[in-house]
């Protein structure tokens, strides 16, 4: 009973730290998305071109997170986007205390969107709440049909589902339609696109999804 009582306290204390970031991203109009997948999904891939993507129409910013390292980072950076990066140090998950202590290096009143790179990890991300508007998941088709039903809560927490490496489809012994079936059975709203982030292939349906949401969120600003 004393591990539950100090899990449920860890909790406890994000959460009230994921409320206030949330409160602050409101007061800025800022619409922020924590984006999950397993290690080499290409979440990064997708962060460059959707910047790309939204370049002179959405003001984005990104933090990185990861266990060590800043190449991901450096590739954000790259393309101008304001970027801070979060080593854990061991830890498989960005927590809401991590991302406030970051805020006052990114510019958040000039934005519209802060994309949140979550570790590489298709467990611990999902359980914490970081102040975000929306989870979105990347999966993989190399990581086969089974990762749904593997990973629930991945799926559930999420509202948008992103397949990416689509153009391997040909080459995989992969069943597509399971991934779509398994993943609405966890999550009936889940919003699905089917892309290529290294190809660039499927990925407007996801710009257009961020570009009417970071306006709503403009629009209701506190």
């Amino acid at each position: 009973m004393a591990k539950i009582n100090v899990v449920s306290k860890i909790l406890e204390a994000n959460d009230r730290m994921a409320s206030d970031n949330r409160k602050l991203f409101a007061e800025k109009g800022l619409f922020v998305i924590n984006l999950m997948s397993s290690p080499g999904a290409g979440k990064t891939t997708v962060i460059e071109n959707t910047i790309r993507a939204l370049a002179g129409s959405v003001r984005i910013g990104v933090i990185e997170g990861d266990i060590q390292g800043t190449s991901d980072a450096e590739r954000i950076g790259a393309l101008g986007a304001p970027v801070v990066q979060i080593n854990t140090g061991g830890a498989c998950h960005l927590d809401a205390n991590m991302i406030r202590e970051t805020l006052p290096s990114l510019p958040i009143s000039e934005l519209d969107l802060l994309i949140i790179e979550n570790v590489g990890n298709l467990v611990c991300p999902a359980e914490f709440d970081v102040g975000e508007d929306s989870k979105a998941m990347l999966l993989s088709i190399t990581e086969g049909e089974d990762k749904p039903l593997k990973y629930p809560l991945m799926f559930q927490e999420s509202r948008v589902l992103l397949i990416n490496k689509m153009d391997l489809a040909p080459y995989l012994d992969v069943d597509m339609e399971k991934i779509r079936k398994d993943s609405l059975s966890l999550n009936p709203a889940l919003k699905i696109f089917e892309i290529s982030a290294k190809k660039g292939d499927g990925m407007y349906g996801w710009t257009d999804w961020l570009t009417e949401k970071a306006r709503d969120k403009g629009r209701k600003k506190m």
